[in-house]
Formats: structure tokens, sequence, C-alpha cells
């Protein structure tokens, strides 16, 4: 159910240009999803940017990515 949930924003992000606000404890998952992100932690963004951004933030790939 949860990936067919994925799909459809996806395509609804692609086809309609629909802005959506996720929270998704999966970074991987969301980053896949999105062509921007935040990282909160605390309630404080600690990391902004776009999917592509965050993949490379080495301070995000050590948290939340497992590299």
């Amino acid at each position: 159910m949860t990936q067919e949930i994925y799909e459809l924003l996806h395509q609804l992000r692609e086809t309609e240009h629909l802005t959506a606000l996720i929270v998704e404890q999966n970074a991987q998952v969301a980053l896949n999803l999105v062509n921007r992100a935040y990282v909160l932690e605390s309630g404080r963004i600690t990391a902004q940017g776009t999917a592509a951004e965050l993949r490379e933030d080495d301070a995000v790939r050590r948290s939340y990515l497992g590299h």
C-alpha cells in the first residue's frame, strides 16, 4: 500500500506539477520522491536542498542514508 501511495504522489508531481508536504522517516524513499527536501532534527531545519544535493551532503549521508 505504501509503495502505491508513493507511486501516485510521484505521478501527480510529474503530470500535474503539484506540491505536497511529505513527512517520511525513510530518507532514501523521500529523496527518491521529491525535488527538494528539508531535514529536521528536534524541530529545526539542519539541512535543505535538492534531493541530489542532500544525497551528496556528508552529514545527511552519515545520519540518514547509511553511508
